[in-house]
This record gives structure tokens, C-alpha cells and sequence, in this order.
């Protein structure tokens, strides 16, 4: 995984994962987050997304997964993320999230990057996050 001095504004990379109803189970049970809109199709179509959707934090949690583990990767530690949650996820959903740079600060050892998650051509969670990074 690069460096704080190796990081440069446009570099970027991509996490994609198609979500399942176990996905969303699972979340449900570690979050603790049981709001029937996720778990009960009944329930769900007499919402306002006609059916059940994933947990926005789900989407998310992609970003965690795109920004800890690819780039900057092993060993950043997350500052601070804002997210602005666009459209439902469902069932079946690829989810593509990209991370790219958009600021590097050597001296403090921070990265800032644009945080974006789509389905298709529809962004569903967009966002920032500031990290540190490893010299």
C-alpha cells in the first residue's frame, strides 16, 4: 500500500460487491438495526420504496472496505467521513463504490478523498473522507 508521499490527487480505486438478502440480514444482526423497511417485504412495500431496501450504512460500509483495504489501504485510520445518501440499494444490487484523492497533506499525513457509490449510472452514497496515512 503506498505511502503519504506516494498518494497523488486523482488516483483512485474501486470496490464492487452485489448485495444479498444475507447481507442485509447480517448487518441487521450486528448493527442491531431490526427496522422492518430492510427485513419485512410486507412492510416494505407500503413504504415509500415499495419494497425492501438495504441499510444505507451497508452501501456505506463499502467505503470502508474500498478506502482500508485498497487506498490508501492497510494501516489508514479514518478521521472523518460525511455521506449523503442518494437512492435505495436492493436486494441484487451491485454496488461499485470509488475512492479518489482529492487532497494529500504529507506534513500532517492526511488524504482526503471523494467517496462515491453506484448503482449503475445512479449514485446512491456520496460523500468525503479524511484519513491518516502511514509515512
Amino acid at each position: 500500500m503506498p505511502a503519504i508521499d506516494e498518494l497523488k490527487p486523482g488516483q483512485s480505486a474501486t470496490y464492487e460487491r452485489t448485495v444479498t438478502d444475507k447481507d442485509i440480514r447480517t448487518f441487521a444482526e450486528v448493527s442491531g438495526d431490526d427496522n422492518p423497511v430492510h427485513l419485512d417485504e410486507e412492510f416494505a412495500k407500503a413504504s415509500m420504496f415499495k419494497g425492501r431496501v438495504a441499510h444505507g450504512m451497508l452501501a456505506a460500509s463499502f467505503i470502508s472496505t474500498t478506502v482500508g483495504t485498497k487506498l490508501p489501504g492497510y494501516g489508514c485510520i479514518y478521521v472523518r467521513q460525511n455521506l449523503r445518501f442518494r437512492a435505495p440499494v436492493r436486494i441484487g444490487d451491485t454496488v461499485v463504490t470509488t475512492a479518489t484523492v482529492t487532497e494529500v497533506n504529507v506534513e500532517r499525513k492526511r488524504v482526503t478523498m471523494e467517496t462515491i457509490c453506484r448503482v449503475g449510472d445512479t449514485v446512491v452514497v456520496e460523500g468525503e473522507a479524511e484519513l491518516m496515512v502511514p509515512g
